[in-house]
Formats: C-alpha cells, sequence, structure tokens
C-alpha cells in the first residue's frame, strides 16, 4: 500500500487495487438468451484493468444453456467458490450477462461481490465521462440497467419474506425506489433531448463541409489517426474506452481541400444495449457523416470479430447500407503476413496504415480527399450580380473554380455536391451552363 505526500504536507493512503477472478460461460451462438457465444476473458481481463481491478484467477465453462439459480453448474460453483478463496479475491466478474436472481444468488454463495459483463462496463463509462452529456448518457444507462435490479439491492430485507411484513417498509421502499428511478429517467431523457437539439442548431449552422466520422473497436487507434490528422489537442491513451465524447475537428490540406472529422465512441462485443440507446445523441455524427471511417486493429488476434462487432452497433444506431472505408491501422504490431493479403482481397478499397506514423497518416488524408473528390461534380453556373451571395458557402470551401463578370450576370465553374447542387439551382435566377469538358 503506498502513500503519497500531500501539498499541505499530510498524506493519503492508496487504495488497494481491487482482487477480481474471471468467470465465462461458453454458450451455443444460437442460445436463445441472446448471449451466445464464446467468452473472451482476456478482453475481459482488460476491461478490469481499465477500471483499476487486478486479475488474480480465471474460470471457464461450456455449457448448453446456463443453469437458472447461477449461472455455473455447481461442480463449476465450487471450484469458483476454492478459486475465490486461495487467491484471496475481493470480487467476481462474469463476461456473461447476469439475472438480478442470478446475481443475488452467486454473491451469496461466493461471499464476494459479484459484477456481470455490463456492470463493469457502466462503471468504466462512468469513470470515462467528461462532459455533461456523457454523464447524463452514462447515468441514464446505469438508472435503466438498475431498475429490474431494486429486488438485489434490497436483500436485508428478505428474512420478511413469507410471514407477517412483506406487505410492508420493504415493498414500500422498493415500490418508493421504483418511482424515484423512473422520475429520474424521465428528467434525463429530457435534459439530454435538449442538449440534442442545441447540437442540432449549431451543427446546421455550421459550413456544409465534407465530413468523416471514425468508427471503430474500442482501443482501434482513433484519437491516435485524429490527433494526427488534426494536430487537435485529444486524448490518446492505451486504455479501452479512453474516449467517450465525440470531437469534431476541421482538417484542411490546402486551400481548397478540408473536410470535417469526428472522433466516436469506441465501440467493444456486446456493448450493452442500456449504452447503445443511451449514447445514440452522441452518435448522432455517425448517421449525419458522408462517410465512415472504420477503423480495424490489425494487430488484435481477431480483427474479423472486431469488425463484425462494430457493424452490429452501426446497423443498431444507423441502420442501412452507407459509403465505408476500412482502415487496418497498428500495421507495425501485425506478426501475421497473410492479414493484409486476406484483407485487401475482402475490402480491395482498404488502406493499411500506422497511425503513429506521418506516410499513414498522409495515406488517409489522401483516401479522405479521393473520397470527398468522388461525391462531388463540376458544373457551370449563371446568375444575376444581386445573387452572388449565394455563391459565397462555395467560395469559404474553394469550390469556386472560376469566376467571370459579363455585366449584370455572373458564370461560375464550381465543385458542388449533389445536395448543394439542388439547393443552388432552386434558386430564382440561376441557370445552369455546359458543364466544362
Amino acid at each position: 500500500m503506498n502513500q503519497q505526500q500531500q501539498p499541505e504536507g499530510g498524506y493519503i493512503t492508496e487504495q488497494p487495487a481491487e482482487r477480481a477472478v474471471l468467470a465465462g460461460v461458453n454458450l451455443p451462438e444460437a442460445w436463445s438468451g441472446g448471449m451466445g457465444g464464446e467468452t473472451d476473458l482476456d478482453e475481459l481481463a482488460r476491461l478490469v484493468e481499465t477500471a483499476g481491478g487486478e486479475v488474480v484467477g480465471r474460470l471457464e465453462q461450456t455449457r448448453p444453456r446456463p443453469a437458472p439459480a447461477t449461472f455455473l453448474g455447481k461442480g463449476k460453483l465450487e471450484e469458483l467458490g476454492e478459486l475465490v478463496a486461495s487467491t484471496e479475491a475481493t470480487m467476481v466478474v462474469f463476461d456473461n450477462d447476469l439475472s438480478p436472481a442470478q446475481g443475488r444468488n452467486l454473491e451469496r454463495t461466493l461471499d464476494v461481490k459479484v459484477l456481470d459483463r455490463t456492470e463493469l462496463i457502466l462503471d468504466i463509462f462512468a469513470g470515462h465521462a467528461r462532459t455533461r452529456q456523457a454523464r447524463l448518457q452514462v447515468e441514464l444507462a446505469q438508472l435503466e440497467y438498475l431498475l429490474p435490479r431494486l429486488t438485489r439491492l434490497w436483500s436485508h430485507l428478505e428474512r420478511q419474506a413469507g410471514g407477517i411484513g412483506t406487505r410492508g417498509p420493504g415493498e414500500t421502499q422498493l415500490e418508493t425506489d421504483r418511482r424515484l428511478l423512473d422520475h429520474k429517467i424521465t428528467r434525463i431523457k429530457q435534459q439530454l433531448k435538449a442538449i440534442e437539439n442545441t447540437h442540432q442548431v449549431q451543427t446546421g449552422r455550421r459550413d456544409r463541409l465534407f465530413t468523416a466520422a471514425l468508427v471503430g473497436y474500442t482501443n482501434a487507434g482513433k484519437s491516435t489517426l485524429m490527433h494526427g490528422m488534426t494536430g487537435a489537442d485529444i486524448l490518446v491513451r492505451d486504455q479501452l474506452f479512453a474516449t467517450l465524447d465525440a470531437t469534431t475537428r476541421r482538417v484542411e490540406i490546402d486551400e481548397r481541400r478540408r473536410f470535417l472529422l469526428t472522433d466516436t465512441v469506441g465501440f467493444i462485443r456486446r456493448l450493452p444495449h442500456q449504452l447503445v440507446e443511451s449514447f445514440k445523441a452522441t452518435l448522432q455524427e455517425v448517421r449525419e457523416a458522408d462517410l465512415l471511417v472504420h477503423v480495424v486493429d490489425a494487430g488484435s488476434k481477431d480483427p474479423g470479430r472486431q469488425i463484425s462487432a462494430v457493424d452490429e452497433v452501426l446497423e443498431s444506431v444507423a441502420p442501412g447500407e452507407r459509403p465505408t472505408l476500412m482502415v487496418f491501422n497498428k500495421m507495425d504490431l501485425v506478426e501475421d503476413d497473410g492479414v493484409y493479403n486476406r484483407y485487401s482481397r475482402t475490402y480491395p478499397e482498404a488502406i493499411f496504415v500506422t497511425g503513429r506514423e506521418p506516410a499513414g497518416i498522409d495515406a488517409l488524408n489522401q483516401a479522405l480527399i479521393a473520397y470527398q473528390l468522388a461525391a462531388e461534380s463540376i458544373v457551370t453556373v449563371s446568375l444575376p450580380i444581386a445573387q452572388l451571395h449565394l455563391l459565397s458557402p462555395l467560395h469559404r470551401t474553394g469550390s469556386v473554380l472560376e469566376q467571370e463578370f459579363n455585366g449584370d450576370l455572373c458564370r461560375a465553374t464550381v465543385r458542388v455536391t449533389d445536395e448543394e447542387r439542388s439547393r443552388l439551382f432552386s434558386s430564382p435566377g440561376v441557370r445552369h451552363e455546359s458543364s466544362p469538358e
């Protein structure tokens, strides 16, 4: 146990890291509970470490379905109890989601704190939330997760169950707590809606620039790429969920080529649905982007699995097809020579970079410019001088290529998106002339 000296000369004592045993049940993919598939205790260990814990043991079991009462079978539960005792663990973390009853039964049997995967991720999000919007979103997700689990928190009243007094203070307090939580959830949703409306007004005033949104598995290197491309003071840390807030910066390649780049929250396998729902306002940038830049950690042990996890969340946030550029990052960590060949065949337009090297940043900038140019067309228009203000937004983005005046008319060659083109030609007095060859 360490001590740190305070400026006044006193001392504060650091709390020892919680000692965690990891547990997971491998279930068939088609299991009706919705949590089928193999566990990943390596990833769970990283989550525990990100939350400030220390992993001291692991235990796995393969079952056709979870045990209704304790998730683990009887034999494995006894083995888990022995592991907790021998390692002096202070908590057990499951890589699955537990029902309120299962969590309560496990804590009673093991006599230590029991967390499931969702609780752990919510705890990490709570510790990393910085802005008011992120804090509200995390609090909303936590309250929605807590609501059906209130009985577990009132387990000390179970001695009354089955006898006189069951309908007394315990039940009354539970109902009171439920009403309070429902009221607080409603209030937070109203606050988040107000923030979202303000955001939409602000983005509506912004110059219409080509927008790219960085998406990807947590710790894939999105923030590193964002920092390299924009030079912005972005938190870059080798840690899961280091970034929770969407951050948008302008990238200027030259006086004509510029675009907006947004860094978003990282995704993860089986991201709790409460968080997906709560963070839909933050992920509004994903829905509005002209291009999604899907950043993949090419050095991970299973990039394909991470790609599938991100695609699943994206489909729930922004359904439907949308232009996507695959970027395989951290190529300096790739040990398998076949990774490039395998993914370059699957994604022929993908780029392979090391985000910390200038060459990787340049390659990504050029790829985004190519997408931007492909989404635009060059047209020549004529308009009255009195309508010159219509060209002002295009001048600000460097999209007016040529301009000449003849009497009270202006003839201009411009590079425009389909949206800008429709808006321009719907204005009175604007005529389309032949496009340059």
